[in-house]
C-alpha cells in the first residue's frame, strides 16, 4: 500500500443541498484520477458511495461515505455527505475531520436552504471552503444568478476562478481566470484542450483575473506591496497567497463543473492538490475544547469519527490519526472515559 506524507493528503467533505450532484461529482473525481476505470451513476444505481439499498431506492445519499483517490501523488479522501438536514449527524461527523469543505451548488437553483445550513456549520468549525457550480449543461442553468446568490449569502470573499464560456445544452468550455486559459472539452468529457481565451471574452476574463489577484493580495501585505510595485502577481506568488487566504477563510474560490459529463473535474482536483489544505495546516479542536495540532512527532493518537456495521464485513470504525503512528494490536486510552482499548 502506498504511503503518503501528511502534507500530500487532502481530506475534503462534499456538501450541498439534495440534488446538487455531490455523489456524481465524487464518482467522476475518482474516475478522472484513474483510481477507477468505471464511472457509476445515480440512475444506474452503481455509484461507489450510494451503495445501500435505501440509497439506491431513493436515488440520494442517506449515509456519509468515505472514498479516496490518488491525484498525481496526492491522496484525496472524499467524505460524500447527504444533502438533507434530516441526516445532520452524517454531515457533522464529516465536517469534524475534514480539512476542506467543497460546496456543490446546483446551477439551476443557486444557493439552496440545505447549503446555507451546512455553510454555517463549516463556518463554526472554521474550515477552509471552496464552491463548485455544477450542472452547467442544464437548459435551466443560470451561472450568474448562482454566483450572485453565493456572494449575497457568503460574502464578498466568494471569488470567481472559473466561469462557463457558454452554458445550457451548449456547455463545452470553461474560462479559467487563474490560469488565464480556456479549457475546451470533447463532447463525451474528459481531458480538455488548453486554448487561448477568445477575443470576445478577454475583457471579462481580465476583469475577473484582476479581482482574484486583488483579493489574494489584500490579505497579505508582502503580496500587496508586490502587486502595487509590479501591477501583477505571477502564478507562484498567487499560489502562496491563495493557500494562506484559503486557510484563513479570507477567500472562497468558485469553480465550474458538469460532473455528469466529466467536465471541469480535473482542474478542481489540480487546485486541491496544489493549493488545498493538508492535515498539517490546521488545528483540530478536541471534544474537551482543547486545540490539537496534528503531527507525526507526537504520541500516537486518533479520533474515531464513525462506526458502521456492513453486511458480510461486520463492524467498521473509521479513524483520523492525529499523532504518531498507529499499529495493529496497540493499546490506547480513551481520553474521555479513561478506559483502555486495543
Amino acid at each position: 500500500m502506498k504511503v503518503y506524507e501528511s502534507s500530500r493528503i487532502r481530506n475534503i467533505a462534499l456538501l450541498g443541498h439534495t440534488g446538487s450532484g455531490k455523489t456524481t461529482l465524487a464518482e467522476t473525481m475518482i474516475y478522472e484520477s484513474g483510481s477507477s476505470n468505471k464511472r457509476g451513476s445515480i440512475l444506474g444505481k452503481n455509484t461507489l458511495s450510494d451503495y445501500h439499498e435505501i440509497e439506491k431506492e431513493k436515488e440520494k445519499s442517506v449515509f456519509g461515505s468515505l472514498l479516496n483517490l490518488d491525484w498525481r501523488g496526492t491522496k484525496v479522501n472524499i467524505l460524500d455527505t447527504p444533502g438533507s438536514s434530516d441526516f445532520w449527524g452524517q454531515v457533522s461527523e464529516s465536517l469534524y475531520v475534514a480539512d476542506t469543505a467543497v460546496f456543490v451548488l446546483n446551477s439551476e437553483a443557486g444557493v439552496e436552504v440545505g447549503t446555507e445550513a451546512f455553510w454555517k456549520a463549516a463556518e463554526e468549525e472554521n474550515i477552509p471552503s471552496l464552491l463548485v457550480v455544477n450542472k452547467l449543461d442544464s437548459s435551466k442553468s443560470d451561472f450568474q444568478k448562482t454566483v450572485d446568490m453565493a456572494k449575497e449569502r457568503f460574502g464578498r470573499a466568494v471569488v470567481i476562478v472559473q466561469y462557463p464560456y457558454s452554458e445550457g445544452e451548449d456547455f463545452h468550455a470553461i474560462i479559467d481566470v487563474l490560469k488565464m486559459k480556456m479549457y475546451e472539452f470533447p463532447e463525451d468529457g474528459g481531458r480538455p484542450d488548453k486554448l487561448p481565451i477568445p477575443e470576445s471574452h478577454k475583457a471579462q476574463a481580465e476583469l475577473l483575473h484582476n479581482e482574484l489577484v486583488e483579493t489574494i493580495a489584500e490579505n497579505d501585505e508582502t503580496l500587496l506591496d508586490l502587486y502595487f510595485e509590479n501591477g501583477e502577481l505571477d502564478e507562484y506568488q498567487m499560489r502562496d497567497g491563495l493557500q494562506t487566504s484559503l486557510l484563513n477563510r479570507d477567500i472562497f474560490p468558485l469553480f465550474c463543473t458538469c460532473a455528469s459529463k466529466n467536465m471541469g473535474t480535473g482542474r478542481m482536483l489540480g487546485f486541491l492538490g496544489n493549493v488545498g489544505t493538508s492535515p498539517l495546516d490546521r488545528e483540530m479542536t478536541r471534544k474537551d475544547g482543547k486545540p490539537h495540532k496534528i503531527s507525526s512527532e507526537k504520541a500516537p493518537s486518533f479520533f474515531a469519527f464513525k462506526t458502521t456495521s456492513e453486511p458480510h464485513v461486520g463492524d467498521l470504525t473509521f479513524l483520523k490519526v492525529t499523532g504518531g503512528k498507529i499499529s495493529h494490536g496497540m493499546d490506547m486510552v480513551n481520553n474521555r472515559t479513561g478506559d483502555s482499548l486495543r
